[in-house]
């Protein structure tokens, strides 16, 4: 199940995407399963149907101040469900709601409670769930949610976003069946995220897509508008300066402002977003006090970008939290689609000429590990050779996947001396070479004499710090790799269409995962726009393991699949795998309180913090 964390960050690094499994249901048959509160990964859930609040939360916080938040890019449309049309606006998302939400701390963030709807049932197979709203739902124009309501949302996303089209592709009919329940049909039993993961359904307002807008215009979901939407959340828009700005107010009238998933959540009076389009710019904004809050994703600015008087007088703080909800794989992916790209040893051979050793020092302030799976951070990660539960999986696959799979352990090249990188070079000269690519003079050229060219798109000119020292690298055997920055809209639209050679993805993993990996690296997701396989992965062991990881019958199952289609991922070298951190880093204006604890999995900015305002007296700013 994909679940977007608190905070702002950025869509694709949002993106960090999390999958999960239900408790395991009871030995005997139900005629009727009972109604459930909530679900949990495993075991169950940690707050019983009469709960008041989550642990984290202050429940006497105190609503009213801002927060100004900084993001990179622009945007043109306010239609945030588009999946192949327009930049949506930051911060929209705030208007709407979903049928169940997370707790922050519970394993892997995906324990889901009740929001719009208050309770659902499922048989021991998982062939069907039943949602049951809560009577009390209301859009902020006073209206009823209904189950007309959330079908219309189900199909309509299906149909206008890939990515919804992917994650409740198994969804075969939504039926009302009961004043206020919705019955969810599945293609198959035995999926046991499934009646999860519907509980995270964007619900829309039918009957305001349906209507006119203030000049009689028909309203169209499938089009791009600048308009200010309405849904059912805790904010709505107040103002938008279109590309520039958005402004969310907090509806003090919210429906579900005291349901005990939203008690001491939600108490800025307005969350301000300011776009930028330039990386530098954005961290420059921030130290002049122009937004209150960012998450650090550059190691140099870590390391050397904060040192101004605020920081040094205490008006900005910098922090830190451990990072145990998630995992990753962050690359260079090279597109598949390419017909350059599509032998195993090139790919292993641009690996082999990635120093990242020395741009770990030279560059990172040596503060990153280097990746090695596919579900970095976590224990999924396949180390070491199979065990006996992995093998099992993988022996009636064995004619479809490397050997190394079974002999040996994946570890990428190291690098970090002259001596290494020239070895490392011959090797790869080698591997291109088994491929087809010969030298004519410096060049790389193939049987066509077609050089070998590579140009790496992005919307950060930040990104030139490691991939300059990487391009040089690569010319030294007779590679030209060249840098493409491009304005945030081009680069979505590329991005969407797979019209690059090689691009940076950071890819969320859960301890759970499932349904989101047919997006990340199964076949059909690949000639798909506007799905995550970036990569353009084809292939049927891959696929096989997807589906494994799925249906996997339990925990332990579930490991032993994960791991197993990890080794495959890896030993196909399909990405170049870069670096990673266990922790987050951010800074902010010394502005705000949040509770003493905060939840274990994330940092929870802005949902579970609150305008404070002796710090902000201190503090000084923050007035425009």
């Amino acid at each position: 199940m994909t679940i977007v964390r608190s905070g702002f960050l950025s869509r694709l690094a949002a993106a960090v995407a999390v999958a999960v499994s239900l408790a395991a249901p009871p030995a005997l048959a139900q005629a009727d399963p009972p109604w459930r509160h909530a679900t949990a990964l495993t075991g169950d859930p940690r707050h019983p149907a009469d709960f008041k609040h989550f642990d984290y939360v202050n429940p006497d916080a105190p609503k009213g101040g801002r927060v100004r938040l900084g993001v990179q890019g622009g945007f043109d449309s306010t239609n945030v469900h588009l999946g192949l049309k327009g930049e949506p606006a930051p911060g929209v998302g705030l208007v709407y709601e979903t049928l169940m939400t997370s707790s922050l701390d519970e394993l892997d963030i995906s324990s889901m409670y009740g929001l719009l709807a208050d309770g659902l049932k499922y048989p021991d197979d998982y062939s069907w769930v039943i949602y049951r709203l809560n009577p009390n739902a209301r859009w902020q124009d006073g209206q009823p949610v209904t189950p007309e309501d959330v079908i219309w949302s189900m199909e309509t996303l299906k149909e206008i976003n890939p990515n919804d089209g992917f994650y409740f592709s198994h969804v075969t009919k939504a039926e009302k069946v009961g004043e206020r329940e919705v019955k969810f049909t599945f293609d198959a039993p035995g999926n046991r995220e499934l009646p999860h993961i519907v509980g995270q359904l964007t619900v829309l307002p039918k009957h305001w897509w349906e209507g006119t807008d203030a000049s009689g215009q028909k309203r169209n979901i499938r089009n791009t508008t600048l308009e200010f939407p309405m849904g059912s959340g805790p904010y709505k828009v107040k103002a938008i300066d279109p590309g520039r700005r958005v402004v969310m107010e907090r509806d003090p009238n919210h429906w579900g402002k005291d349901l005990p998933t939203q008690v001491g959540q939600n108490n800025f009076d307005e969350i301000i977003y300011e776009t930028y389009k330039d990386a530098v710019v954005l961290l420059e904004a921030f130290k002049g006090d122009r937004f209150d809050f960012r998450v650090e994703n550059s190691a140099k600015n870590w390391a050397t970008g904060y040192d101004f008087p605020a920081k040094n007088d205490g008006r900005v703080v910098l922090a830190t939290y451990p990072d145990k909800a998630s995992g990753v794989m962050q690359a260079f992916v090279p597109n598949l689609r390419r017909e350059k790209f599509k032998d195993t040893k090139v790919r292993q051979a641009l690996n082999l000429a990635f120093d990242y050793e020395s741009l770990n020092r030279t560059v990172f302030f040596g503060q990153y590990k280097r990746v090695a799976s596919f579900f970095e951070n976590t224990e999924l990660a396949a180390r070491g050779l199979p065990s006996p539960e992995e093998l099992a999986i993988l022996e009636p696959l064995k004619d479809q996947v490397p050997p190394a799979v079974f002999t040996t352990p994946y570890e990428n090249p190291v690098n970090g001396s002259p001596e290494k990188l020239r070895e490392n070079l011959r090797t790869a000269v080698k591997l291109l070479g088994e491929a087809g690519w010969t030298f004519k003079g410096s060049q790389l050229v193939n049987a066509k004499g077609e050089p070998f060219t590579i140009e790496y798109l992005t919307q950060s000119q930040n990104d030139e710090r490691f991939v300059t020292p990487y391009a040089q690298v690569l010319k030294r055997i007779g590679i030209t790799m060249t840098v493409r920055i491009v304005e945030s809209a081009q680069f979505v639209n590329r991005v969407r269409d797979f019209d690059y050679d090689m691009i940076m993805v950071p890819w969320g993993q859960s301890l759970s995962p499932g349904n989101e990996q047919r997006r990340y690296w199964g076949s059909k997701a690949a000639d798909t726009p506007d799905s995550q396989n970036y990569a353009g992965i084809k292939d049927p062991a891959v696929d096989a393991l997807i589906e494994r990881v799925i249906f996997a019958k339990d925990r332990a199952d579930l490991v032993a699949a994960t791991k197993a289609l990890d080794r495959v991922l890896l030993a196909n070298h399909f990405v170049i795998p870069q670096w990673t951190l266990d922790y987050d880093r951010y800074a902010y204006w010394n502005r705000f309180s949040h509770p003493e604890k905060l939840p274990e999995y994330s940092f929870g900015f802005p949902t579970v913090w609150w305008w404070d305002a002796e710090k902000a007296k201190a503090t000084g700013g923050g007035a425009n």
